[in-house]
Formats: structure tokens, C-alpha cells, sequence
């Protein structure tokens, strides 16, 4: 089956993040490993690393997702470029040191400079980060993104485009998110669609490279490239598709995480609802 779960705080704590996980009966969680608003952040004490998987161990939660910053921008260019590099090295040293195997990435922006400017300055900044960190295991998932403004990454050949660049292809891998994908164009609505969605994923990127899902309906119509993420079955997506994500076979083992509004019905009520769709 696939591994219901959600993005949780980690106020408190970073073990925290796994008792609200387990509060809510997630099998799967995403984190921050840091405030994802400021770039600096110290490095992971022995002693928090410890509790982290202490906690970790002893729960139900079979796996733990990390996102980045959102500060993070590698298809820029100048200073800010060379921090997004560095502070995602740093990103992924946390996320070593606490035994996270995935950390998920927005690709960037590239700032009206154009796509193919952005994408060359994206692949060569994962490039160097990864160098940075080289004998680590935390592999780097590209989240699919909507189009909005000038960010890089709303179709699976531009990501691909990307990850054949990158010196290691075990480091690297994909997040698909449902809102953003539609908002970039994708019809994922109807078995015919997302049969044919999840073909050019196998062909561009390949099944085993997709670390998570991002499970998120959607407040704006298909192909408007608006980013705004919706309670499960109150968007323009609706219900099927993830009724059908997280009864895929192929996603067996596979984070499925939401990512929604934070008011009613909450987590608590859209993960309900996921378990009813998978059958339990």
C-alpha cells in the first residue's frame, strides 16, 4: 500500500514532528529540519539526532520526507545562487545526520532570465550540492511545480531534462505534486488521463525515481498555473484521482502526503478521508 500521511510542525522539537505524526495515524511525514524562512541554522547536535530517531524508531511511521527551504532558489544567479547551493548542502547534511533518506527541492526560478537559462543553472547547482555532500545517501526529490511566475520545473521533461545532468542519478529524484501539476497543465482526472500521466513519468523519469507524492486539491481550474492547494475533493481536481493514487500497486511503499489548509476539515479529516479511498 501506499503510506498515508501529512506534512507536521516540528515546534517543540524535531522528535515532536513524529508524536503529532503518530497523533494523526500517519504512516508518512514531511518535516523542516530548520525554519525554512531563515537561510542559517545549526547543524544537528548528537544529542537531537538521537531522540530524533529514538522517537522515530518506536513509532508506527515507516518513513520521513524533508522539504527545503523555500528560500532555496539554484536557477538564480549571483549571491543568492551561491547561498541556495550551500544551504542546501547543509540541507542535506541535517537530513543525513537524522537518517532522512528524501528531501524534497522546488527547482527555482529563473527570474525571466528564460527556462532553458534556468534549468542549466538549476542542474548545475544540484550538481554542486551533491558534490558538497558526496558519500551521503539523502537523495534530492524535484517537486513538480505549477508554472507560476517564472519557476522552473512545471512539466516532468523539464525536471528530467535536470536530473540527467546531475553527476549521480542515485542522489536524485521526483516529488509529484497534484495541485501543481494540474495548475501546470496536467489532466489528471479520469483513468484514461492519469494512466497516461503516470506513462510519461515511467518514460521521462522512471517509477523509481518518484520519492513521494504531494496529495493537494486545487482552488484554480487545469493549466491556470496558480498554486494554491485545496482540501481533498473541494477543487477543480475532485476526488478520483487520489482514490487512485493510493490504490496503485506501483506506489506500493510510496509517502503520499498532503500538504492542505490547515482549517476544517484539517489533516485529521483529509487523511480520514484518504484511508476510506485506499479501503483502510
Amino acid at each position: 500500500m501506499s503510506l498515508i500521511g501529512a506534512h507536521v510542525s516540528v515546534a517543540g522539537g524535531l522528535w515532536k514532528a513524529i508524536e503529532r505524526g503518530e497523533s494523526l495515524g500517519c504512516e508518512a511525514i514531511q518535516i523542516f529540519t530548520k525554519n525554512q524562512l531563515q537561510w542559517l541554522a545549526p547543524p544537528v547536535s548528537e544529542s537531537v539526532a538521537s531522540r530524533f530517531m529514538a522517537a522515530w524508531g518506536r513509532s508506527t511511521i515507516k518513513k520521513v520526507v524533508a522539504h527545503a527551504s523555500y528560500l532555496l532558489n539554484l536557477a538564480s544567479e549571483t549571491e543568492k545562487r551561491e547561498k541556495s547551493i550551500a544551504a542546501l548542502a547543509e540541507e542535506i547534511a541535517r537530513c543525513e545526520a537524522l537518517g532522512i533518506e528524501d528531501l524534497v527541492l522546488h527547482p527555482g526560478s529563473h527570474l525571466g532570465r528564460g527556462l532553458e537559462y534556468g534549468r542549466e543553472q538549476a542542474a548545475e547547482g544540484l550538481a554542486r550540492a551533491l558534490e558538497r555532500t558526496a558519500g551521503m545517501r539523502t537523495r534530492v526529490l524535484l517537486e513538480t511545480m505549477s508554472g507560476q511566475g517564472y519557476s522552473v520545473g512545471s512539466t516532468i521533461e523539464d525536471l528530467a531534462w535536470i536530473l540527467e545532468r546531475v553527476g549521480d542519478p542515485s542522489r536524485v529524484g521526483v516529488c509529484l505534486d497534484t495541485c501543481h501539476l494540474f495548475g501546470g497543465g496536467y489532466e489528471l482526472r479520469g483513468r484514461s488521463s492519469y494512466d497516461r500521466f503516470v506513462r510519461a513519468v515511467e518514460k521521462h523519469i522512471g517509477l523509481g525515481n518518484v520519492g513521494c507524492w504531494h496529495l493537494n486539491d486545487s482552488t484554480a481550474e487545469m493549466g491556470s498555473h496558480i498554486d494554491r492547494h485545496q482540501h481533498l475533493g473541494e477543487g477543480f481536481i475532485g476526488l478520483e484521482l487520489f482514490s487512485r493514487i493510493v490504490t496503485d500497486p506501483r506506489w506500493e511503499e510510496t509517502p503520499c502526503l498532503l500538504e492542505t489548509p490547515k482549517g476544517l476539515p484539517g489533516d485529521s479529516g483529509n487523511l480520514a478521508l484518504l484511508r476510506k479511498l485506499r479501503g483502510r
